[in-house]
């Protein structure tokens, strides 16, 4: 494989080249488990996937983030986007 360079955006982001994407079989929201190893090397693993779970469960999961009172869509977008001003 060829070498390939990707830049780190403001916000800690980088994007992995398709070729690799495609060649790994990476989708949107694949988990990437990041290891370093060096001062200057860092080693990317993809996790196994694990079995798919049922929708009551992702209702519990969700939960957690809305906090005791529930938060509305709209306050936790508007959290989320305040790093992008």
């Amino acid at each position: 494989m060829n070498k390939q360079t990707t830049v780190v955006t403001e916000r800690g982001q980088i994007s992995i080249p398709s070729a690799i994407r495609k060649e790994l079989g990476l989708k949107t929201g694949q988990p990437l488990i990041w290891e370093k190893i060096s001062d200057r090397e860092c080693l990317v693993r993809i996790p196994q996937k694990k079995k798919a779970v049922g929708a009551m469960a992702m209702l519990g999961f969700a939960a957690r983030f809305r906090g005791e009172n529930g938060r509305r869509t709209a306050e936790v977008m508007a959290e989320l986007r305040a790093g992008e001003e």
